[in-house]
């Protein structure tokens, strides 16, 4: 409870914030399943729907693409508060599913359908992508921004590694989708019990009035670090999207199967979780952000770039530790990039940052699958023979399929990201900044003597 003596202000922080926060992991999850539903079948999706796999592909970039879209509607939700968000999302996700699973269902399976639907599940994910920042600030003091962040924003990628790993062993697409949808259904209830908003702040900065939206977009825009960071986040958050959409595509014309090439994915995302719930904390106590984003953007880039080679080994080692390391590093930059994204734009409303930085990321991604999949080798692939040959027989380095062009453009498009963070907090670029919501908190702690109580 906040309560005023001897010029002291007490701000505490309360259990039921560990609900909405859980609403908000389980939706991440479950949103992001959506996302990858077809991408670790995309050969047996294609087959059933009768199209080809880039029409597949479009599953997931029409998704990503979906982000875009609804950005002002996500921005000024989220401005009013986080329980609108939370509920505009679970309604879009219902909808959505049981509108891809009338598609499967349909004779023969209705694609347009299934697309429409998609599209649907599609609109919900911004709801509760760009959120966890807006949810931290609002309930969490300094020492758990970070981690708050982490858990619900990792929720995301979470799901996408349930999809690659779990999707493979659903049975058909018709009982795919109709699995999913009742676990999206299940998943949309707890959201009209969350709370609305704490009874008292948590933190002297939380206390502050937020910045009005357009206000908050004029600040954002003036600032060149803020500029630096949203880029390379979005580049980032990009290829992640992309090389999890296609990571069976990559791999299958060297002989990999779909179960090895989703538990390449699985890994990818796995690994990354495990790093962030290591290395969140750390942040959280030592605020060192700076170093953080400097160090984990090159070693995505470094891996990136190592990717190239890695399905011609026809091995399971070099795809899976790299993939291990991407999503390592890739997990751990992400939460924090999105804390000091609002500490340089502070007083902006956190969400406004967020939400143009995830939306472009979206946007990216989105862009990368249509280059990417332009880029792949178009001789057909007779998967019977490459399925009795196996990984292990050998064979070109270059075989019909191969994305070894967009696995190229993947490793340049990392590379050329790299210089930027960088050059972060170099005073004489100007790409420094000044008080920020850190130090109004660090100041209260200070000069009250008083810590935050649950």
């Amino acid at each position: 409870m906040r309560s005023h003596g001897h010029h002291h202000t007490h701000y505490k922080v309360y259990k039921r914030r560990w609900f909405g926060l859980a609403q908000l992991v389980l939706l991440n999850i479950v949103i992001s399943w959506d996302w990858l539903t077809f991408a670790p079948v995309s050969t047996t999706a294609a087959a059933y729907f009768d199209v080809s796999e880039t029409a597949i592909n479009w599953l997931s970039t029409g998704f990503l693409f979906s982000f875009v879209v609804m950005t002002p509607v996500v921005i000024w939700t989220l401005n009013r508060n986080p329980k609108e968000s939370i509920l505009a999302a679970s309604v879009l996700l219902l909808i959505g599913n049981w509108i891809r699973y009338a598609g499967t269902k349909a004779s023969g399976g209705h694609f347009g359908v299934v697309m429409f639907g998609q599209v649907i599940t599609g609109l919900a994910q911004p709801f509760v992508l760009a959120a966890p920042t807006r949810y931290s600030d609002l309930w969490f003091t300094e020492r758990g921004r970070v981690g708050a962040t982490a858990i619900s924003s990792l929720a995301n990628p979470f799901g996408g590694a349930l999809a690659q790993l779990i999707n493979p062993f659903l049975g058909s697409i018709t009982d795919m989708v109709l699995y999913i949808s009742i676990i999206a259904t299940v998943a949309a209830i707890p959201s009209l019990f969350i709370p609305r908003l704490p009874p008292t702040p948590p933190s002297a900065s939380a206390s502050i009035p937020k910045t009005a939206v357009i206000p908050s977009l004029r600040t954002i825009s003036r600032s060149l670090p803020a500029w630096i960071v949203g880029i390379t986040f979005a580049t980032y958050v990009g290829l992640f999207n992309a090389y999890s959409s296609l990571v069976n595509q990559i791999l299958y014309p060297y002989g990999f199967t779909e179960d090895e090439a989703g538990i390449c994915g699985a890994v990818l995302i796995v690994v990354g979780l495990v790093s962030a719930a290591v290395m969140s904390p750390v942040f959280d106590r030592t605020h060192s952000y700076l170093t953080g984003i400097k160090v984990l953007c090159t070693i995505t880039s470094i891996a990136y770039l190592c990717l190239i080679w890695a399905p011609q080994t026809r091995g399971l080692a070099a795809p899976y530790v790299l993939s291990a390391i991407i999503g390592a590093a890739s997990f751990s930059v992400l939460p924090v990039a999105l804390e000091y994204l609002v500490e340089i734009t502070f007083p902006a409303s956190p969400e406004v940052g967020s939400t143009i930085t995830w939306a472009l990321g979206q946007l990216l991604g989105g862009v990368f699958i249509v280059i990417m999949n332009a880029l792949k080798d178009q001789r057909e692939v007779n998967l019977e023979r490459v399925r009795e040959m196996g990984r292990g027989q050998g064979g070109s380095s270059r075989p019909p399929g191969n994305m070894y062009n967009a696995l190229v453009f993947q490793g340049v498009i990392a590379m050329v990201a790299a210089p930027f963070p960088l050059v972060l907090g170099v005073k004489r670029l100007g790409l420094a900044h000044g008080q920020g919501r850190l130090e109004v908190d660090e100041r209260s702690i200070e000069g009250e003597g008083v810590r935050p109580q649950e």
